[in-house]
């Protein structure tokens, strides 16, 4: 994803300066990096100061521990999964940003006719996707669960900040946007702490980028590499982030396979099955939470659904691979200011 030319990785420390990085006029980068939601968070800073905006990345890296501890519906202890145990019994009130996510989330719901919802868990619980062993569910199965999906199950009351659920078994599953509102208040922190620049990721799939990277070069903002679908040791293209955040889905390395066909992990919660209509989409944003769940309702929707679900958002910008007339080849579809957004595009054949 980041190409930087050089790193110092660093786990819970506080890096000192470093001459090596001094005498470079702020071409290398600091990195600090912490295991969280599964993936590896990781904050890049430029190498050209006294080193004191490492202790806001690391501030920034302990808010992530505790954001997991809220939205993870893999504790059963979490905040969001004790909300789903309860609040189909009586309105149970929510932590005032978690409401504000959640705000959020049906208002994306609802601009998405219903490609992204968090009530999805049961679809990927069927699927076995929330176990990591993918299954092709029994018909019954399916049903059921699709009985306890949609967010039209959720009332949020705005003036107690509470949540109700319309019946027990609606589970809360913030996966699809829990990654990117992690980034978006590890961003509040690090500009609490008087850092400008700086790139911060969780996974690789979600970046949020501000400032610009100090390399010496002209480029305004930081490099960050699209990845091809099919190939990983391929890019589409690259684009340059400044204050602003990148989402991309896919499910090409989350699926398997059942008698010659290919199920991916991204599930349409309109029809409880697997997404097929692209390859991956990639979203630039103003957030990380909106790039992080428009990625996702993009792979879901395709592109005419996209297009029109863009009405909405102007400043959103959107690239849709699909599979290409050749076998083994992919094509883009660029939406918005896409491209305008993205350089450097390679050949579109994966083979």
């Amino acid at each position: 994803m980041v190409s930087p030319p050089k790193e110092e990785s660093i786990e819970e420390t506080r890096p000192e300066p470093d001459a090596s990085a001094e005498g470079a006029s702020g071409a290398y980068l600091i990195q600090l990096a912490r295991q969280a939601m599964a993936c590896q968070f990781e904050v890049y800073l430029n190498a050209s100061g006294p080193g004191s905006e490492a202790d806001g990345a690391v501030a920034a890296l302990d808010l992530v521990n505790e954001l997991e501890q809220q939205l993870s519906a893999y504790r059963a202890d979490s905040e969001i999964c004790q909300l789903a145990a309860t609040a189909y019994l009586r309105p149970v009130p929510v932590e005032s940003r978690l409401f504000q996510l959640l705000e959020l989330s049906l208002q994306l719901h609802r601009d998405t006719h219903g490609a992204f919802d968090i009530t999805a868990g049961p679809l990927t619980k069927v699927w076995g996707f929330f176990d990591r062993e993918g299954k092709v569910p029994l018909e019954s199965d399916l049903a059921d669960a699709m009985a306890l999906v949609g967010s039209n199950q959720i009332e949020l009351n705005s003036e107690d900040q509470t949540l109700s659920l319309a019946r027990e078994g609606v589970e809360l599953n913030l996966g699809s946007i829990g990654k990117g509102y992690a980034l978006d208040r590890c961003q509040e922190v690090l500009l609490d702490a008087n850092v400008e620049d700086f790139l911060i990721h969780g996974g690789t799939s979600s970046v949020l980028a501000h400032g610009i990277r100090r390399d010496g070069s002209a480029r305004d903002g930081w490099e960050v590499g699209v990845p091809h679908p099919l190939r990983p040791d391929r890019r589409i293209g690259t684009v340059h982030l400044k204050n602003e955040a990148l989402g991309t889905s896919g499910a090409a390395f989350q699926a398997f396979f059942h008698q010659g066909k290919k199920y991916g992990h991204v599930l349409d919660p309109r029809t409880g099955r697997p997404a097929t209509k692209v390859l991956s989409s990639t979203v630039i944003a103003p957030t990380a939470a909106l790039a992080d769940a428009l990625a996702t309702a993009c792979y879901v929707m395709g592109p005419d659904e996209t297009e029109t679900c863009l009405e909405n958002y102007p400043d959103v910008s959107v690239l849709l691979v699909i599979e290409g007339k050749r076998r083994g080849s992919v094509e883009t579809i660029m939406l918005g200011e896409m491209s305008q957004r993205l350089i450097g595009t390679t050949s579109t054949s994966s083979e």
